[in-house]
């Protein structure tokens, strides 16, 4: 019998939350198989089994553990139970893809040939109803066996629109759910920051037709040359690499009497998971192309959305972006990721009249927020670095040298 116990996940984290068990306890388990999920005050990881054997479960799903705490036992001197299939050897593996392959055709081709089928079952009258009334079936509630749809389910949807499926009418009832480490991680950092920094936001608006014109025009050739879409995130990411080299402070921080100021630009990206808000970072931006700089963000994204994010990519970071527009929002105020001391705001863009050479025209804006730490940036810096920004998207060209090819080329 061995036993596994939470390892050290980072030098200032000393406790950890199991959040489920993948495997059930009794179960057979195989070496290096997933076997439960922890999640840290900074990221969640997977626990692996040691040994091939029968799981015994001690801790339980909720449970706060401390490092090299036992979370489960594995009795590694059982025999292997009838049902639980030997592992695979690399060669019979390698042997049966093509034969797999092979069959996937076969299994492709036969739903062909028959009627396509709802997810949804509902009786005939039902279905008769839904059609007659255009009611997706995935508004209504269905309280026959396995969930089946029927007449009265059908005509209860119609007398309560836009009521969520199956909540019961004029419900009062109330739900307490434990916070993770992660939720109660960024709470405390989030009033951190508004207590101990003098945080203050300046606005500009921006122009994102140059910058729409050239994904337009290159996200085909762009997808097919690099595999990657063309999204915003590249030239936000590549005008403040630029705008954070023109103004140090704002790509600085303050350690008790010292201005630690950094030569390189490592941007945080404000990314919405499943469990809270994380921010993963690129390392060294201002050194990556375009499309190594999409590569990074489609990659940190995702490992956000599956939980896979380790410390090393959420630690560090000089300046923050974060993206409200995704979600709808027109004008905000970022809080500061500290110890960073400023954050720029993307947010929604929006068709307004704008006034153009004593002309009104109609330009797609975005509204930019910078929030700053005004112990160390002044106004000056933030404006200008809001307004060098500005500049940068709307005339996209200035991102390869920093300054106008004319201007580059004459060394003005």
């Amino acid at each position: 019998m061995i036993e596994i116990k939470v390892p050290p996940v980072g030098e200032s984290i000393s406790e950890v939350t199991l959040v489920q068990w993948i495997k059930k306890d009794g179960e057979w388990v195989e070496r290096d198989e997933i076997i439960c999920e922890l999640e840290s005050e900074k990221a969640t990881f997977e626990l692996n089994a040691e040994k091939a054997g029968i799981l015994h479960i001690v801790a339980q799903e909720g449970d706060t553990l401390n490092i090299d705490d036992v979370a489960c036992k594995i009795d590694d001197e059982a025999a292997r139970p009838e049902g639980a299939a030997a592992p695979a050897a690399p060669a019979q593996e390698t042997s049966a893809a093509p034969a797999a392959q092979a069959a996937q055709p076969e299994k492709a081709a036969a739903p062909a040939s028959a009627p396509v089928q709802s997810d949804v079952k509902a009786t005939p009258v039902a279905n008769a109803i839904m059609a007659d009334k255009k009611v997706n079936p995935s508004t209504v509630t269905g309280s026959g066996t396995n969930g089946k749809i029927l007449k009265h389910d059908v005509l209860s949807a119609l007398e309560n629109p836009g009521r969520t499926p199956g909540k019961p009418m004029f419900s009062r009832e109330e739900k307490a759910t434990k916070m993770s480490n992660l939720r109660k991680t960024v709470s405390r950092r989030l009033v951190e920051a508004k207590n101990t920094t003098a945080m203050l936001t300046t606005f500009n608006e921006v122009d994102m037709g140059p910058v729409m014109d050239i994904r337009k025009k290159y996200k085909d050739t762009f997808k097919e040359k690099h595999g990657i879409n063309l999204g915003f995130m590249s030239f936000f990411t590549k005008a403040c690499t630029i705008a954070l080299q023109e103004w140090p402070a704002v790509n600085s921080y303050i350690d008790g009497e010292n201005i630690i100021s950094h030569e390189y630009c490592d941007i945080s990206i404000a990314v919405s998971a499943p469990k809270g808000l994380v921010v993963p970072v690129i390392r060294n931006a201002e050194s990556l192309s375009m499309a190594e700089i999409e590569g990074a963000v489609a990659g940190l994204a995702k490992k956000a959305r599956d939980n896979k994010l380790t410390i090393d990519e959420m630690t560090g970071g000089t300046f923050t972006i974060t993206n409200g527009g995704v979600f709808g929002s027109l004008m905000s105020t970022p809080i500061i990721n500290i110890p960073q001391s400023a954050i720029l705001g993307m947010h929604k863009i929006q068709d307004r009249a704008m006034v153009i050479d004593g002309k009104i025209e109609i330009r797609p804006m975005m509204y930019l927020a910078l929030s700053y730490d005004h112990r160390i940036i002044d106004g000056r810096e933030s404006v200008g670095f809001l307004v060098r920004v500005k500049e940068l998207l709307e005339k996209p060209e200035l991102l390869l040298f920093g300054k106008d090819p004319v201007q580059a080329l004459l060394e003005l």
